[in-house]
């Protein structure tokens, strides 16, 4: 009878090593995958933190819970009114992360959305005071003022940085407290204005919408809500269906090669910087109009220009998802005081946005430790047969 085979065998060390480097490969080259892989790690290691302090980490996740579904597990009731303030949280998290995106896309690191916004909010106040008021007209004139204020003070930037190479970083945190201060000094020249807000806006340079308040149980959601879905789409389409956004694109990836391929890449560093500005003006517009009924005196940053970096990098400084992780830290930052009242630190979401931040930007670390494997056992490979590239000679 005929011995059969014996089979070799199995190199469990050898399966584990192309199983992690595959797993790394597939989680290094989708962006997507990172994303929600760092967003899980965040909630995991916030998970443990919560157990560390003794907390019961369910109260985190019920607050978050309440705030997407408006469902309150320790009573039984619904209240879509979280839902309506949810949104009205993501928005300028959104506009500024497009901001912030917008100009990373191209090579550039818009670190002035602040100042933009700002701006935004200093013209949109006084388009709000000073503009006739006719329905709809005056809050939509109000919101196309703060785009061109942002486009503007972020075009200065730009046109900075193409023609005497000025770095726009630190250009864009020298304009950021320019833009601060003098909204401070025009603002309190509205007459009746007081040391932290002006008097109330006339109502047609709201953007109050009496529908959407009654539909979430009279949230602030306002009309800013389309504004906000309209640059989404404006983004996506400027960035990948235009021949406007392929110039972006390509002084982004290599200015060298973009220039001697005919694109003129001090136009596009302006341009970039400019429709990066103007989605920050659009936020400050969107707060100001929509969030509350007077002006402000602002006495500080609001932060959200600051947020709007972490949510392009979580994003991939892609339109669709930039919606999506400004909406994740939206969803966060409404859900702190749920927290405070479940006894869970609020600081925790500051904790876990943080840590999502830091995880992705390990991603780029991580490739290069795959590269340095895969050149050590080519090495090592090669080490092991000296006379293969001989032998394939002959």
């Amino acid at each position: 009878m005929p011995q059969q085979a014996e089979k070799p065998p199995l190199d469990l060390k050898k399966g584990s090593e192309d199983l992690r480097e595959h797993v790394l490969d597939v989680f290094t080259k989708s962006n997507g995958m990172v994303s929600v892989a760092v967003v899980l790690l965040g909630f995991l290691v916030a998970t443990i933190l919560i157990l560390a302090v003794g907390r019961n980490p369910g109260g985190m996740y019920s607050a978050i819970l309440q705030v997407i579904t408006g469902l309150d597990l320790r009573r039984g009731t619904i209240n879509v009114r979280y839902i309506g303030e949810w949104f009205v949280a993501s928005m300028p998290l959104i506009l500024c992360g497009l901001s912030m995106g917008f100009a990373a896309r191209t090579g550039l690191f818009n670190i002035g959305a602040e100042g933009q916004y700002a701006v935004g909010i200093t013209a949109a106040q006084f388009v709000a005071f000073y503009f006739p008021q006719i329905p709809v007209v005056h809050w939509l004139f109000a919101s196309l003022a703060a785009v061109a204020a942002g486009a503007a003070w972020g075009g200065i930037v730009g046109y900075l940085k193409a023609r005497f190479k000025v770095s726009e970083v630190v250009a864009t945190i020298m304009m950021n407290y320019i833009a601060l201060y003098g909204s401070r000094i025009l603002t309190v020249m509205i007459p009746g204005t007081s040391t932290y807000r002006t008097p109330d806006f006339p109502e047609t340079g709201l953007l109050r919408s009496p529908f959407m308040e009654m539909i979430t149980n009279y949230s602030r959601l306002n009309y800013g809500i389309f504004l906000c879905l309209g640059a989404i789409i404006f983004y996506w389409v400027i960035m990948g269906k235009t021949r406007l956004g392929y110039s972006l694109r390509a002084t982004g990836l290599n200015k060298d090669a973009a220039r001697y391929g005919g694109i003129s890449v001090n136009t596009s560093i302006t341009a970039a910087m400019a429709i990066s500005g103007a989605f920050a003006g659009l936020a400050g517009a969107i707060v100001s109009l929509g969030s509350f009924t007077y002006g402000r005196v602002l006495a500080g940053f609001d932060n959200y220009g600051f947020d709007g970096i972490a949510v392009a990098l979580v994003g991939n400084s892609t339109a669709w998802g930039i919606g999506l992780s400004g909406m994740l830290f939206g969803m966060l930052k409404s859900a702190q005081p749920l927290m405070q009242s479940r006894m869970i630190p609020k600081e925790i979401t500051s904790i876990i946005l943080g840590l999502v931040v830091v995880f992705i930007s390990l991603r780029a670390g991580v490739r290069i430790l795959i590269e340095w494997q895969m050149k050590e056992k080519a090495r090592k490979a090669q080490a092991q047969n000296p006379d293969s590239e001989g032998g394939d000679r002959a």
